[in-house]
């Protein structure tokens, strides 16, 4: 009797292994490009561009996407290039074989240089099209240049432990300016009274993550913001943060920018924000998943709020 296995089934379940196989890389992948960023990014630009219609400043459709085309690749390319340069102790993802790490590396590479030269081609055709302002002409390059400290070495500040900053700044700062500036041509202190808050929000956002991801920083160590500032700082800091960012909404009817008031819809969000840490560091069980998710809630639906605000009036 022969009992040996039927070609078919094992050409059938090779096929399924294979399948599978694909599946959970290409889960790996989309978790390296970090999608979550790129809709934030997306999301401070939209509010960004937001703005100069409602100080009287004509809109131009062509200017927004191809800027928001841009500083999505631009996030794209610094989450990716994170990759690239990360320690060689660290893996990129689970069960990798050496020769497969070097070739996703190499990979990633080669996709963040092809980002990069398809940004600068944006770039081009913006100053072709709208001749591009000294001030629009800065932060694009300022975003270029937060991209490579961020990421690259000798600098990679991720690596000392002002990553979460520059990521912050990048897509809460930056980003809304290119936003903003690629339509109006020219800054305002609106702007200004935006963008520090949402800043704030960004960095508490992102230093929320450092408490999550602290045993797995500190069994590789990391040098995290959390790392460099220790628990017994970091806290009262990034209540701080949140602070901060409710006190410059609340003098802003001071300043003449009553328009803002929607940004207190977050403020109990916020507030469970900072009572969830607190919980924590004075030795209670942490609730990580509320915790994240209150916190990026801060951050997103302040934002939200604010763009569809300026977009409706």
């Amino acid at each position: 009797m022969y009992l040996g296995i039927n070609p078919k089934v094992h050409a059938h379940t090779s096929f399924i292994k294979s399948s599978c196989t694909k599946t959970i890389g290409n889960r790996k992948l989309l978790k390296l490009t970090r999608p979550l960023h790129l809709l934030l990014a997306a999301l401070t630009y939209t509010l960004g561009a937001s703005i100069p219609d409602y100080l009287g400043k004509p809109f131009s459709a062509l200017a927004f996407w191809l800027g928001l085309v841009g500083v999505v690749l631009a996030q794209l390319s610094m989450s990716l290039l994170a990759e690239v340069f990360r320690p060689h102790n660290e893996p990129l993802a689970d069960d990798e074989t050496p020769k497969q790490k070097e070739t996703l590396r190499n990979n990633l590479l080669y996709v963040s240089y092809a980002l990069l030269t398809v940004n600068a081609v944006i770039a081009f055709l913006l100053y072709i099209n709208y001749g591009l302002a000294l001030s629009s002409s800065l932060f694009l390059l300022s975003s270029l240049l937060a991209v490579i400290l961020y990421a690259v070495h000798p600098f990679r500040l991720l690596d000392r432990g002002f990553g979460e900053l520059t990521l912050a700044a990048h897509i809460a700062y930056i980003i809304p300016s290119i936003g903003f500036l690629l339509q109006a041509a020219e800054n305002h202190r609106l702007l200004m009274v935006i963008i520090i808050p949402l800043t704030a929000l960004a960095l508490a956002y992102f230093l929320i993550l450092n408490f999550i991801s602290f045993p797995s920083d500190q069994k590789y160590q990391r040098a995290t913001l959390l790392r460099l500032l220790t628990w017994e700082r970091a806290v009262p800091f990034h209540h701080s943060l949140v602070a901060l960012a409710y006190v410059i909404f609340a003098i802003a009817p001071i300043l003449g920018f009553s328009i803002l008031w929607p940004a207190f819809l977050t403020l109990p969000f916020a507030i469970l924000q900072i009572l969830l840490l607190r919980h924590v560091s004075i030795g209670g069980k942490p609730n990580w998943p509320l915790l994240n998710v209150t916190a990026l809630a801060v951050f997103g639906l302040t934002t939200y709020f604010l763009t569809l605000t300026f977009w409706i009036r």
